[in-house]
């Protein structure tokens, strides 16, 4: 747990730039009901402590040809800190990995795959996956449609009640 303290007006703030990061600190400070300048320290205040890490713009995968969505469970021959190792750091290069989990349970890893197609996905199979000297067993979900998908973290825990 972060030793952050978040007041009502910088969880609004946050609210607010989790919907669209591209407002002006004006609309942002009207919308949270503050003056631009106690709006504008917050907000500064919120990325020197790491709470705002960066600002990203949210493309459609669609749009760029990415129709397939895969949840990837892994599993390693043995869990010992090498292992590990070498499977995050091969999985840190290839971008189609959009998410990857270190998990407790039946799989080691689990992964979130944004590729082209099937031929696409049994070739970062094929030439990555399978190669990783580590892995024991690969079994793979594809998802056939997104019901909800968000960026923006809850807040309501951390409101006074």
């Amino acid at each position: 747990m972060s030793d952050i303290s978040l007041d009502e007006a910088s969880l609004r703030i946050l609210d607010e730039l989790q919907k669209n990061a591209e407002l002006s600190n004006a609309e942002l400070a009207e919308r949270v009901g503050l003056s631009a300048s106690p709006c504008w320290r917050r907000v500064t205040d919120l990325k020197q402590s790491g709470v705002l890490r960066a600002s990203v713009s949210l493309v459609d995968p669609l749009k760029l040809g990415l129709a397939v969505n895969v949840f990837v469970h892994v599993s390693l021959k043995q869990q010992d800190k090498e292992s590990l190792e070498v499977f995050t750091r091969a999985i840190a290069q290839r971008p189609e990995v959009m998410e990857c989990y270190l998990m407790s349970g039946e799989a080691d890893f689990m992964l979130r795959v944004v590729i082209e197609d099937l031929i696409k996905y049994q070739a970062l199979l094929l030439e990555c996956l399978t190669q990783i000297p580590s892995v024991a067993s690969i079994r793979s979900s594809f998802a056939l449609s997104q019901v909800k998908y968000t960026t923006a973290l809850p807040t309501g825990h951390l409101r006074r009640r």
